[in-house]
Order: C-alpha cells, then structure tokens, then sequence
C-alpha cells in the first residue's frame, strides 16, 4: 500500500468522521486511530463514548489532545486515522502553543512514516464572522490549518449533509 494523505473536511454532524472510518476498513491494513477530544464535561464525555463504540475494536487507539506527532509517531498501523485537526487545533491554541508550526512537524513526520494518513476536520470558514477575538483567531488558524493539508493532501473530500464531494484526488 502507498502512502498517502486524505482530508476529510465539511461542516458539522456532516459524516466525516464515518466517511473516514469507513475509507480507513477499506483500505485492508491495520489502522490505528488518534482522538484529539477531551472529557471535559458530561456531553464530551458522551459523545467520546459514542465514537469509541462506532470504531472497530481491532484499532488501536491513541488518545492525545496535544502531542499528535509524537502518536503518530507511535502508531502501530500502516492507517492512521486523525480524527480531529479541528479539536487539536483548538486544543493547540488553549495551551498557548503555536499551531502551524505543530502542523508542519506533523507534515514532516508523516512523510518520513510511509503510512497513509487520514485527517478529519471541520470546515469553520463558511459561516458568520465570529464575534469576539478568539473565535475569530481560531477560525482563521483552522482555515490556515486546513489549506496546509489539503495542499499536500492526494485526496481531499468535503462531506455536505452526508454526501462525499470529491475535490482532490490523484
């Protein structure tokens, strides 16, 4: 199998997250799954457990808010899954930690693994203007976030409503 990286991006509750996990089974290899959410609350933690019941129990699992490269670096499978760039984005900022450089390490290294490499993320750009100071930062890191990786994605999809648009491929 050939390496290679596919972004899954759209808006919210949009499937890409199933889209992706559906996309890493196919691919016949073992995958392993990096999960950048935290339980900070009741509602975190529900809905943590539910993607957790929704991947195959084969995949291994990496739970890392912060050090992504570092777990993909660890990761067992020849897939990675990421899933999400969105929350390591934010996840990132609130630590006080700078975002694009974090992404670019994660870039380099990915290259160097010879995995193929999936990478989850919401599409932020698309609505309102935020109104308050941080909101408008984060939009702007993800966007900023984003364009680095579908410009060295082989694959980019957008998932509107459920539906994958292609918009990148080989």
């Amino acid at each position: 199998m050939e390496a290679r990286l596919i972004l899954v991006t759209g808006g919210a509750r949009a499937g890409k997250s199933a889209f992706a996990q559906e996309w890493a089974q196919a691919l016949g290899e073992p995958v392993s799954f990096i999960a950048t959410a935290q339980a900070l609350d009741e509602e975190m933690r529900q809905r943590i457990a539910r993607h957790q019941a929704e991947r195959p129990p084969s995949w291994e699992t990496l739970e890392e808010p912060l050090e992504v490269p570092q777990a993909l670096a660890r990761a067992l499978g020849r897939v990675v899954l990421l899933d999400c760039l969105t929350l390591w984005v934010s996840n990132l900022m609130l630590a006080g930690r700078e975002v694009l450089p974090e992404l670019e390490n994660l870039l380099a290294l990915w290259a160097e693994t010879g995995k193929t490499l999936l990478v989850v993320s919401n599409e932020v750009g698309m609505g309102i203007v935020p109104d308050n100071a941080l909101a408008r930062r984060y939009r702007d890191l993800l966007g900023a976030a984003n364009r680095r990786i579908a410009e060295e994605a082989d694959v980019v999809y957008l998932l509107v409503a459920g539906i994958p648009l292609k918009l990148k491929s080989l």
